[in-house]
């Protein structure tokens, strides 16, 4: 994709982002200082919870943007039986929603916002998981080996519980990574053309 002088900003700690937004041979830069609290108690529906917290992540970066600057945040959450699944905050949580996932279909939704300093635009993907049954003996393996305390639902599809566990995906795997790379990408290359 031609930049056409402009500059990426990935405002994500995500190494997941990092590495799928660099696979689509972009140049950017990361820059995760930023401001925004998350929280969405106060969301209408839970669907529009990505979204709300990838654009409160965009307007809580720490500076304004310059002219050729273009900022890339995004979210991810799970939704297994109407009930949210975000980070974990601890161990014993982590168990208990892989334990809630286990042996039923879940979907993540991940929600990507692209602005400049004259626009904004918010695009959501979701993807529909299922795990099998996973024991106790798996989920305690999983969890104190690979700590999955910075990954929406307590897993990563990419890592070992992705292999032994997950029975199917409907939808994009870059989308359960947290970073749908195909909406990216065009989205992207809209927001620069203008078209």
């Amino acid at each position: 994709m031609e930049l056409k002088g402009k500059k990426i900003i990935l405002g994500s700690a995500s190494p997941r982002r990092k590495e799928l937004l660099g696979g689509l041979d972009i140049e950017f830069e990361v820059d995760t200082e930023n401001s925004f609290t998350e929280n969405f108690k106060e969301i209408p529906s839970i669907r529009e919870i990505p979204a709300m917290m990838s654009e409160g992540k965009s307007y809580g970066f720490h500076r304004p943007l310059e002219e050729n600057e273009i900022l890339i945040t995004a979210d991810t959450i799970v939704i297994c039986d109407g009930r949210v699944f975000g980070k974990p905050a601890d161990r014993a949580e982590a168990v208990s929603m892989l334990k809630t996932l286990a042996g039923r279909p879940h979907e993540v939704i991940t929600s990507v916002t692209l602005r400049s300093c004259d626009k904004k635009e918010t695009f959501s993907d979701t993807a529909t998981v299922r795990f099998g049954d996973l024991g106790d003996d798996e989920i305690d393996y999983y969890i104190d080996r690979y700590k999955p305390f910075d990954k929406a639902g307590s897993y990563g599809v990419q890592e070992w519980i992705g292999y032994i566990g997950i029975e199917s995906i409907e939808g994009s795997f870059y989308t359960v990574m947290g970073f749908p790379v195909y909406k990216v990408y065009r989205h992207l290359k809209e927001f620069m053309t203008g078209k």
